[in-house]
């Protein structure tokens, strides 16, 4: 049974494969963080070593080891947490050493199961030795072998390397769907899976993983009360936080990118509240917060704020002074001018 849910097209595609044993050597599974690619090649690989007599059984003994990640013909390659250089850096690559004792794996037999399967995560993180290293693999396959990359963006990786692999592209779901699933699969309250749906963006396994720890959504509530408080803020405070989230930035992007994400979010919900929109809304359960501010916002202020957010994170992907960006972010927000009178407005 595949458990992948919402990517007919990708499970079709590989059954075919199976049942024509025309698997290719490669794939490269491409779609946003948690939308199911590693759930797809865990399938894959209990696909090629099940004992049972419809592939994946999920039953079996080989299909029960590679589930719970113990199956030693199936290995994950990814990001050593913690890890750190020579020079005492913390790493942020996938280094060449983790490739070559893939590629030695590679070369011997599998241990019990029909295949070796190696799973790369968040390839786009391969350093450039490591990517030239497994290109070399990748053009000379090698027998009952199947290498499947994870990313979420194709374009980080070398064009050889991904012109060596099959390409599947796995597509956020409609929130109905997301929705639907949680409740009839996972057994989530109603209400609760409304909201984690719609917080999803398509992202079953983000939702799943909400569900079960209410710690992510109690996350999202924090900065969340944390961005309302920075639009009341003055100018000192909103540098003062500039300045905080350069910081968090130099030691770990993502976590930035997410709290601009969650801007995003906010500021589209505003103007389809503006627009009269609600049923389309991502923060549901901030509708009357959300009410209240919009009625203080023109449509303009909206759209403007926006685009500074996508501009804002395009600079940063581009390396542009963390600091720099963000505060000119911030001083882009509208903000409150005549408190007492509860105006907002922005700079001109």
């Amino acid at each position: 049974m595949w458990d992948v849910v919402g990517q007919d097209k990708a499970v079709a595609l590989l059954k075919r494969g199976l049942e024509k044993d025309s698997l290719a050597h490669a794939y490269l599974f491409v779609g946003p963080p948690r939308v199911g690619k590693m759930t797809l090649a865990t399938n894959l690989a209990q696909a090629l070593n099940c004992g049972g007599d419809e592939r994946p059984c999920g039953g079996c003994v080989p299909c029960r080891k590679i589930a719970s990640g113990n199956h030693p013909d199936v290995q994950i390659i990814g990001l050593i947490k913690d890890e750190k250089s020579a020079e005492g850096k913390l790493r942020t690559e996938i280094s060449i050493n983790q490739i070559e004792e893939m590629q030695h794996l590679a070369y011997l037999p599998p241990f019990e199961g029909k295949y070796k399967i190696f799973i790369v995560e968040t390839a786009e993180l391969l350093s450039l030795d490591a990517a030239n290293r497994l290109l070399k693999t990748l053009e000379e396959p090698v027998g009952k072998v199947v290498f499947v990359l994870l990313t979420v963006n194709d374009k980080l990786l070398p064009a050889t390397v991904v012109s060596r692999c099959q390409r599947i592209e796995l597509m956020p779901l409609p929130t109905g769907e997301v929705e639907s699933a949680l409740i009839s699969r996972w057994q989530v309250e109603a209400e609760r899976a409304k909201l984690l749906a719609r917080l999803s963006h398509g992202c079953l396994g983000w939702a799943i993983s909400a569900a079960a720890d209410g710690g992510l959504v109690q996350q999202r509530d924090e900065k969340l009360d944390r961005l309302l408080d920075v639009i009341e803020s003055d100018t000192e405070g909103r540098f003062a936080y500039a300045t905080q989230l350069a910081a968090q930035f130099v030691q770990n992007r993502e976590v930035v990118q997410e709290v601009l994400n969650l801007w995003l979010d906010w500021w589209r919900d505003l103007m389809l509240v503006k627009m009269g929109r609600n049923e389309t809304v991502t923060n549901v359960d901030r509708m009357k917060e959300l009410n209240e501010m919009a009625k203080k916002l023109e449509l303009w202020q909206i759209r403007g704020f926006i685009n500074s957010i996508q501009e804002a994170g395009e600079q940063l992907r581009q390396n542009a002074n963390p600091r720099l960006v963000l505060e000119v972010l911030l001083l882009d927000m509208p903000e409150r001018e005549g408190r007492s009178e509860g105006k907002l407005t922005t700079r001109v």
